[in-house]
């Protein structure tokens, strides 16, 4: 494995990683530069390192994903805090978990069989997951390489033209994706979208989290709070029935703060069709439109915290529960059953074969937006 080690006297100091400059903190073990330069598709793939002095990331923009990112525990150690891969081909290639890191849509999350219809159109997106459309399809937008449009010290913007009838989806989708390390130690993801054909859109980001380290252990023992009064149920195909479903007296009841780990496997149907949380939660919001925080993760050992804000009206939780160790990370260590977990902002999944669901249609002339901000502190 190849690696670039940027290891510092002091925290505040200037050095050049991977090409670019960046104010590190100490012991920072950065993935090489060189190992991400390739072409996919005839189109220049590279990696990018981010910093805003305190809290430094590493992106690829083959499906702008984080690759790395680091962040200090109570006593200022850092660690790497996301799962990924050490290389590009190993994204490209598809060894292990796709979604590492990556955005992901047009249409994030699950389509029931993979068919919608628009003003009397049916269209089939393909089968990719279990008889269904996850994540977008086969090539969705982690799958192909975006465009870098700007590259500051702690941001980058990402651009991609989304083909219409990319995976079966209507319309040409204009992106536009900026990630911003800020001084607050957030990282904010904002998302603009434009289309000339009525379309569905529902992107969404999704680092796989652990606060001790990338394969530093359980995420059972970490304690979370979803601000959320509901679920959307999902059957055995993890497809919402239409449904919403009451948290109150459920293992779904993440109001107040609970180890995950606490009720993970109480005898309850929701739990057994994902192999532990891997559903969507119906977030209780004070003001639509609105950022807000509506989930905090909190590693008791290390004092990590990280709060999850947005103004979407909704966010997936998913356990880690099909990692097996099959697979390696980037530091040649298995990822593991429930060693990771993913926090997902968005709208319901399926929610255009659901009229009840908040809708994720776009029409020629309007602009989807969305933000996300992953905050993190320690306590």
């Amino acid at each position: 494995m190849k690696k670039i080690f940027c290891v510092l006297a002091a925290a505040a100091m200037m050095v050049s990683c991977g090409g670019q400059k960046s104010e590190q903190a100490s012991g920072l073990e950065l993935m090489n530069r060189e190992n991400f330069q390739t072409t996919v598709d005839g189109k220049k793939v590279d990696l990018y390192t981010l910093t805003n002095g305190t809290i430094t990331m590493q992106v690829t923009n083959f499906g702008a994903r984080v690759v790395s990112l680091w962040t200090p525990d109570r006593e200022g150690k850092m660690a790497d805090i996301v799962l990924g891969y050490e290389n590009i081909d190993r994204y490209v290639n598809n060894t292990g978990e796709r979604f590492l890191g990556a955005v992901v849509g047009r249409v994030a999350n699950r389509i029931g069989a993979g068919k919608f219809t628009l003003d009397g159109k049916e269209y089939n997106t393909p089968l990719n997951n279990n008889g269904q459309t996850l994540h977008g399809g086969l090539k969705g937008v982690d799958m192909v390489v975006w465009d870098v449009a700007q590259v500051t010290e702690n941001a980058i913007v990402l651009h991609l033209l989304l083909p219409d009838g990319t995976d079966g989806f209507p319309g040409n989708l204009d992106i536009t994706m900026t990630y911003t390390l800020t001084p607050e130690n957030e990282f904010e993801v904002t998302y603009n979208a434009t289309t000339d054909k009525k379309t569905i859109v529902n992107l969404s980001h999704h680092s796989f989290f652990n606060l001790k380290g990338e394969a530093g252990g359980t995420i059972t023992d970490h304690i979370l709070t979803i601000k959320a009064d509901a679920i959307t149920p999902v059957d055995a195909n993890l497809i919402p029935t239409g449904e919403l479903m009451p948290v109150e007296g459920t293992p779904f009841d993440f109001r107040e703060p609970h180890a995950i780990g606490e009720r993970i496997e109480a005898d309850h149907e929701q739990l057994k069709n994902g192999k532990g949380y891997d559903l969507n939660w119906v977030i209780a919001r004070e003001d639509n439109g609105q950022v807000e925080t509506v989930a905090t993760l909190y590693e008791p050992t290390s004092g990590r915290c990280m709060d999850v804000a947005t103004d979407q009206v909704a966010i997936q939780f998913y356990s880690g529960n099909f990692f097996d160790g099959t697979y390696n990370g980037k530091y040649g260590k298995p990822l593991k059953f429930r060693e990771s977990v993913a926090l997902e902002t968005q709208k319901h999944p399926d929610a255009i074969n659901h009229d009840n669901f908040p809708s994720t249609i776009l029409n020629p002339g309007e602009e989807y937006k969305q933000v996300c901000v992953y905050k993190f502190y320690t306590k």
